[in-house]
């Protein structure tokens, strides 16, 4: 860029563009950096639900968390406002639905610690659920992402069950999950594939 004296001189990226409306709100793509990831598993498992039932692989869906409604106000009599509410304890799991002819439940947490994932992460009645789910022929694990380590793994239900029930330990140590549970790879598309190692570890 030159002035008008046509002497060189340093403009900013951001003068340079020319943004509608004069805004600079505009569109920018998506970057799906490992790091980027880390703090967004919910939504990344939800992009990757969204391409399973879009390419009809698969029908899984999140549950809605349950809400428990406290007061609500009318301030006409055919409209109502709910004025106070609170989140009610998830009486299962993340995320259930079919694949393969097959049912799948699982949950979904994301960890910051480094070197182990607390258990109190998981409720009580998850797990019993988890088992049920097992017990009743269908698939049921845990998608785990350790957010500082840029990593996310499959572990099954039932071994993480047994490792609670007779581990003695507040916490599953990382060492743990890569020696028992499977890393899961993603792409642009399916940010968290984890139905390829559904495939690997349940249907073959």
């Amino acid at each position: 860029m030159y002035n008008n004296a046509g002497k060189r001189k340093k403009v900013k990226l951001s003068e340079m563009i020319q943004y509608p409306n004069g805004k600079k709100d505009v569109w920018q793509p998506k970057l799906h950096s490992a790091s980027q990831r880390g703090m967004n598993l919910e939504k990344d498992l939800n992009t990757t639900n969204a391409y399973y039932l879009g390419q009809d692989i698969a029908v899984i869906h999140k549950k809605p968390t349950p809400v428990q409604i406290v007061h609500v106000d009318y301030p006409r009599r055919e409209a109502a406002k709910i004025t106070e509410a609170y989140f009610k304890v998830p009486s299962t799991t993340d995320y259930n639905g079919i694949y393969k002819g097959r049912y799948i439940d699982f949950e979904a947490k994301e960890c910051q610690a480094k070197t182990s994932f607390p258990l109190k992460m998981l409720f009580a009645h998850q797990i019993t659920h988890l088992k049920s789910v097992v017990r009743h022929g269908g698939i049921a694990f845990l998608v785990v992402r350790f957010t500082s380590m840029e990593v996310t793994f499959l572990a099954d239900a039932e071994k993480v069950a047994l490792f609670n029930e007779n581990g003695g330990r507040a916490s599953i140590p990382y060492s743990w999950f890569l020696e028992h549970a499977y890393p899961i790879d993603g792409s642009y598309a399916k940010p968290v594939d984890y139905l390829k190692v559904v495939d690997k570890i349940y249907l073959q």
